[in-house]
């Protein structure tokens, strides 16, 4: 954990702007307080980066932005369709006041937010390493995005004493495979879908929801996938696996 703080500190203190990047489902979960402090304390411009927009309605993405605008200018991306990017770009120029080289631009962010994808997205090509595995950037990568932005790629900032494995499950930093409670993880998915997006859950597994106990949603799922076990019940870890990876590929929608 210390080699990233020291690798997050050199980043900040070589680069000539900063870009959080954060996950649009989560934009204050996958907010790093630490880093946002060292910036302001260096006296550094920075971004906020709202990825994934494509996965949360115009109605979330438009609050956030709202709130998040008071703290740094706040630009929404999606990586998938390279919406955002040219304003993401505009906004890095006017956010830097260097001349006569290229401006140094940091990424910093949680793993698995899309740093990676974003500098793609910002490049037109794909210059940045990605993988939808949590960590698969090593160390700091420089990235040529043309008309003097120069974007230092990082690995994820794993936040701090962060031990929460359901936070890691939801956001993507652990896969099914890597977590020790896959089940309690996939209860937490539904229990976020009910709260803000039941018809996309009853939608994507073609299921008709009347209750809001999760446990109970999570075996329904499970019939309907046809996950069941010698007894005819419900296999209750491959229900979870399956809805943990449909949701950290962006497939359910909030």
């Amino acid at each position: 954990m210390t080699s990233y703080k020291v690798l997050v500190r050199d980043v900040i203190k070589k680069a000539d702007v900063l870009l959080e990047v954060i996950d649009a489902r989560f934009p204050d979960e996958t907010r790093n307080s630490e880093v946002e402090k060292e910036i302001i304390r260096l006296n550094k411009p920075f971004i906020i980066v709202i990825n994934k927009c494509d996965l949360v309605s115009k109605e979330k993405l438009d609050k956030t932005k709202a709130r998040l605008s008071r703290i740094a200018p706040t630009v929404f991306v999606s990586s998938k369709d390279r919406s955002g990017t040219t304003m993401l770009r505009h906004q890095i120029l006017a956010s830097a006041c260097i001349k006569g080289r290229d401006i140094l631009v940091g990424t910093l962010g949680y793993p698995n937010v899309g740093k990676s994808s974003v500098i793609n997205g910002v490049t037109g090509r794909h210059r940045a390493s990605t993988s939808p595995i949590s960590g698969h950037t090593k160390g700091v990568q420089h990235v040529d995005a043309g008309s003097r932005i120069m974007f230092m790629d990082t690995p994820g900032v794993i936040p701090f004493d962060e031990n929460d494995e359901y936070v890691q499950g939801l956001l993507g930093i652990k896969d099914a495979t890597h977590l020790q409670d896959p089940i309690g993880v996939a209860l937490k998915i539904i229990e976020k879908l009910l709260a803000e997006n039941k018809a996309a859950l009853e939608s994507f597994y073609s299921v008709t929801i009347e209750t809001r106990n999760s446990y109970s949603v999570l075996e329904q799922i499970g019939k309907q996938c046809n996950f069941l076990q010698k007894k005819g019940e419900v296999d209750e870890m491959r229900t979870a696996t399956r809805m943990i990876n449909d949701w950290q590929n962006g497939l359910l929608l909030i």
